[in-house]
């Protein structure tokens, strides 16, 4: 019987070395660079091609990279006709978007002349195909949802700007276009997190990357991790439907007794590093706070409503929000559908997740933990 002392979720474990990120109790820093200054300086093409090539571009290299991700945003054949049957697959019920992107990954692996090559420059090729292609899927499969034709890549938008395009069909305003880059470089890489370990975790056996990547969107599905976005909103809902939309601060914490009571896991709080509180969270806020005074009333009334959630939360139990809950409230603002949240999720991840693997496949050593047995004693078959 194994005696080794163990942590449950592997909670404080050490589990391997990276170059890519570092996640402190009071900082976010990728490959040397706070979150905080990323979020106020660089594009998300800049914060991509950081995590993905392990440097900060020239202007000549952003721009061929720029270039490479608009040439690769269109997607196969195949994978266009899969999503022009999602909008069934998700109104009928039987499919959920991160399960349509998912599946769409899975079919661009099959058509991808370099999936089986887990060298270096391969990856990275494959790494930028994906970047390039995730919002395409997004945007194909909500016109799909909503009935409506899909819409083509605009090359003269950059890669935030093209993802709003591609689901709505209309170009993003400056502000919104700011607001969706700065998302994307919050979201973009959290050092071993659980879908970023799931991908290191396949990659580790020398499974492909597209494999690895199909995993991590499993991964980040969960309502525990990427889905704690859409929760969290779905919260709020449940808040405004129960109290109506006054946010009458007695109801409010009356509501929030009661989910105390009940036990209630309330999504978009607390993080197993950041306990006293997530650093992206008040700069995802403060812009998502802006974009609601731009839409009018009852937007400001969400972020009201949000802000008397998280002091209650503060305020007795302690527990500050993550990322997600000011996402949720954001992305609303902004008018993107609620289901989509966590794909867009994935749009930025993509970067973290193919770093990772990347690094994985360049150093590679198998990840097999070993388990605490805590079943019978041993036992003979015929007693």
């Amino acid at each position: 019987m194994t005696t080794a002392t163990h942590a449950k979720g592997l909670e404080g474990v050490i589990a391997g070395e990276t170059e890519i990120c570092n996640v402190e109790q009071t900082s976010l820093v990728y490959r040397g660079y706070e979150i905080a200054d990323l979020a106020a300086n660089a594009s998300f093409e800049e914060v991509a091609f950081l995590l993905l090539v392990g440097h900060k571009p020239s202007s000549d290299e952003l721009g061929a990279f720029k270039a490479e991700l608009i040439a690769e945003r269109a997607l196969p054949s195949a994978v266009v006709e899969f999503l022009k049957t999602s909008g069934n697959l998700v109104n009928n019920e039987y499919a959920v978007p991160m399960d349509i992107l998912r599946t769409a990954v899975s079919i661009l692996s099959h058509l991808d002349a370099d999936c089986q090559d887990n060298a270096g420059d391969a990856n990275l090729r494959k790494s930028k195909r994906l970047l390039a292609q995730i919002p395409t899927v997004i945007g194909h499969m909500q016109n799909s949802i909503e009935g409506k034709d899909f819409i083509a890549p605009n090359a003269n938008l950059s890669h935030s700007a093209n993802l709003l395009y591609m689901m709505t069909g209309s170009e993003p305003t400056p502000e919104a276009e700011k607001v969706m880059d700065v998302s994307l470089v919050l979201y973009a890489e959290h050092d071993y997190n659980a879908s970023t370990f799931t991908a290191r975790v396949i990659s580790g056996t020398l499974g492909d990357l597209h494999g690895a990547v199909t995993g991590a969107i499993a991964a980040l599905k969960g309502k525990l991790h990427g889905g704690a976005n859409e929760a969290a909103m779905e919260m709020l809902a449940d808040i405004r439907n129960d109290i109506g939309s006054d946010n009458d601060l007695g109801k409010v914490t009356d509501w929030m007794h009661q989910a105390f009571a009940d036990k209630r896991k309330l999504m978009g709080f607390g993080h197993r590093v950041y306990k006293n509180g997530d650093h992206r969270a008040p700069i995802l806020h403060g812009l998502g706070r802006k974009a609601a005074q731009a839409r009018g009333e009852d937007f400001i009334k969400l972020f009201e409503l949000g802000e008397m959630v998280q002091k209650i939360m503060e305020d007795e139990k302690k527990i500050y929000p993550n990322v997600d809950f000011p996402c949720g409230m954001t992305y609303f603002t902004m008018g993107i559908p609620v289901p989509q949240y966590t794909p867009i999720f994935v749009a930025s991840r993509i970067t973290g997740w193919a770093a990772h693997i990347m690094e994985q496949h360049a150093n590679n050593r198998l990840i097999r933990p070993r388990v605490a047995y805590i079943g019978p004693a041993p036992r003979n078959w015929n007693d």
